[in-house]
């Protein structure tokens, strides 16, 4: 299970310890950083294309994808690791 927020991954993961499931979570974790909401979204990578990257990442994790897959994604949406 992949949970996404806006705020700060404190938020969602106050529902972890009842997801029996591999639960991961993406926040904007952090403070002081001023700039257009969606760079500040890039930043903290909780935008659409980290949110895929990650998902992809975490099922090549749990053997259901190739790694290669991960790569892939990470090269058409620019993203390092």
């Amino acid at each position: 299970m992949l949970a996404v927020s806006d705020w700060m991954r404190q938020v969602p993961d106050q529902i972890s310890q009842w997801v029996e499931q591999d639960y991961y979570s993406l926040g904007t974790d952090g403070f002081g950083l001023s700039d257009t909401r969606e760079d500040v979204r890039r930043y903290f990578r909780v935008d659409a294309e980290s949110i895929v990257v990650t998902a992809l990442d975490r099922l090549a994790r749990a053997g259901q994808l190739p790694p290669a897959t991960v790569a892939q994604a990470r090269a058409r949406y620019g993203l390092d690791r």
